[in-house]
């Protein structure tokens, strides 16, 4: 079983204005063939936990730990945290222009395995995942998410976990922009992911519609930068009723 320790992890970001710290504490396991939810509202922290465990340079770690199976993310490269079994999700994926997703994905797999799997299994591999997320196999031959629609986009997010079978996923936003029908095919994913390849996921989300599909075993609410609340699907449901108001004034002081 592997286990994703985050202990009272601090982050700060350079702005035109300076320095400002965006984490401010934060306590957080994620466990394998568990889910659970980050919830919050707009610039709270979440996609900064997620691209400060991921590595992004962006981010300055001011204190705290981050600890894979015993091993300190935080020493690592970007690389090395994928080969440790990190996974990351964008809100956002980008386009490579140039690369195909069949060569895309077989370079990651080789760099993840440590060696190229025969090109006949991973044509079956891949077309056999791809089917299963609701994507053409004639996606394969095209560039990395160019001319992707959002849908899309996010469904080969989900078919790149799938293939590569991280340790621990973390879903930035990964729901935002779907469809009711393309929402389903990403939660099926993820369940999948889960249940098949005992994946430990941490996602993050605005809304409760994604959580409809993929019942998370925790839910935290997320407020200025830390935790102010964990609890069970109720807490989702709380949220969707009555909003953030409550938790804001805690973790106010208020």
């Amino acid at each position: 079983m592997s286990e994703l320790v985050i202990k009272d992890l601090h982050v700060s970001v350079e702005t035109e204005d300076g320095t400002k710290e965006i984490l401010r504490g934060v306590d957080l396991t994620i466990k394998s063939g568990e889910t659970h939810a980050i919830m919050g509202p707009n610039g709270s922290g979440k996609s900064t936990l997620a691209y400060a465990v991921a590595g992004h340079p962006k981010y300055t770690i001011n204190g705290g730990s981050v600890v894979l199976d015993g091993a300190d993310v935080l020493d690592m490269s970007v690389d090395e945290r994928a080969k440790a079994g990190l996974f990351l999700a964008m809100q956002y994926p980008v386009e490579i222009p140039g690369v195909s997703v069949s060569n895309f994905l077989r370079s990651a797999i080789t760099s993840i395995r440590g060696e190229a799997p025969k090109l006949r299994d991973w044509i079956k591999e891949m077309n056999d995942s791809m089917k299963e997320i609701g994507m053409d196999p004639s996606f394969s031959e095209r560039n990395v998410n160019e001319g992707f629609s959002g849908g899309e986009k996010k469904r080969h997010e989900i078919l790149q976990m799938e293939l590569l079978k991280p340790k621990i996923a973390i879903l930035d936003e990964t729901d935002s922009g779907l469809d009711v029908d393309a929402l389903r095919i990403v939660s099926e994913g993820i369940n999948r992911t889960v249940s098949t390849n005992n994946t430990g996921v941490l996602l993050i989300t605005h809304y409760t519609r994604i959580l409809r599909y993929v019942k998370p075993n925790k839910v935290s609410v997320f407020v200025d930068g830390k935790i102010a609340a964990t609890g069970g699907q109720e807490l989702a449901e709380e949220l969707e009723a009555n909003g953030y108001v409550k938790f804001s004034k805690v973790s106010s002081g208020a």
